[in-house]
């Protein structure tokens, strides 16, 4: 039996391709730090958390209107036993416009409930899509929070 990735939906009142702008905007609705750039296929970027955690991260594939994945490359996670449980995991956006609104499906490939991180990343990744890109997309400002780590 495959073990589900990490899913979690919204929806929104913009078109898919005003969607995929706000997501490439990283630090509008994730409150990391950040560095380099999300918007086009091959842009690298890296997140930095709190004290020397890091997610080198490339835009792995861009479909216009329609889907962005973004791949972790390097990690630090010092707080987990494999600090780099991240590292080859995929970040998908996938995006279904209808009607003046867009479904957007975001799923953390690798992130399944049996790898250490999940019962703080599963709880992070529901208050950043859910909340805080919802958030984004409604009112122009992310909801900010720390990390659970």
């Amino acid at each position: 039996m495959k073990t589900q990735d990490f899913q979690a939906r919204i929806s929104v009142n913009a078109s898919a391709e005003e969607a995929i702008k706000k997501i490439s905007n990283v630090p509008g609705w994730w409150g990391v730090t950040f560095t380099g750039k999300a918007e086009k296929q091959n842009d690298t970027f890296v997140i930095k958390m709190s004290g020397d955690s890091f997610f080198n991260v490339t835009v792995s594939e861009l479909a216009p209107g329609k889907r962005v994945v973004w791949l972790v490359t390097d990690c630090n996670m010092p707080w987990y036993t494999d600090k780099k449980e991240w590292t080859n995991t995929k970040m998908i956006f996938d995006l279904h416009e209808h009607n003046g609104s867009t479904e957007l499906t975001f799923t953390h490939e690798g992130l399944t409930p049996d790898v250490e991180c999940y019962k703080d990343c599963e709880p992070g990744w529901t208050h950043w899509i859910k909340t805080s890109l919802y958030s984004y997309f409604t009112t122009g400002t992310g909801v900010f929070r720390q990390p659970t780590k």
